[in-house]
């Protein structure tokens, strides 16, 4: 009989246990039994000038790579709907701004200081350079689109 259910495909299964809550409660017994406190998460420990020069850079990194995302769907969408570009145009157009407003965000908008070793030219034009193209393409090929069917 048991030969025959195991043929057919039909066992009995075990229940299901989730290994990463299993290994957390032993641990959490563990810490209970050794009289070790949970560490805090808020307390942070002082950092060190290079740490927070990384901080300052990636909050920089981080602005310029948002307002790269939005300059690349407004570009596109100025270029194509506002103006009307097309082709050879609109890839100028695009280069344009992909080389240029970087340049203009840091230093008119936000005042970023050019510093050779913390934040170079190529810490401006990196951060964004995917979402710019990617939204780029999706704003300008949609409003395209549109634009010939209407």
């Amino acid at each position: 009989m048991r030969y025959n259910k195991l043929i057919m495909g039909i066992k009995k299964r075990g229940k299901k246990v989730n290994i990463l809550k299993k290994r957390k409660k032993i641990l959490q017994r563990k810490q209970k039994k050794l009289g070790v406190k949970e560490p805090d998460l808020e307390k942070k420990k002082p950092q060190s000038e290079k740490e927070k020069k990384l901080e300052i850079r990636l909050k920089k990194e981080t602005k310029l790579y948002w307002v790269r995302a939005l300059t690349g769907a407004l570009a596109a969408l100025i270029g194509r709907l506002v103006i009307g570009l097309v082709g050879w145009f609109l890839l100028f157009w695009m280069l344009g701004f992909w080389f240029g407003f970087p340049f203009v965000t840091s230093f008119l908008i936000f005042r970023y200081q050019y510093d050779k070793e913390e934040f170079n030219w190529k810490n401006i034009l990196k951060p964004g350079v995917g979402i710019f193209f990617f939204l780029f393409m999706i704003v300008g090929t949609f409003i395209h689109t549109l634009l010939l069917f209407v």
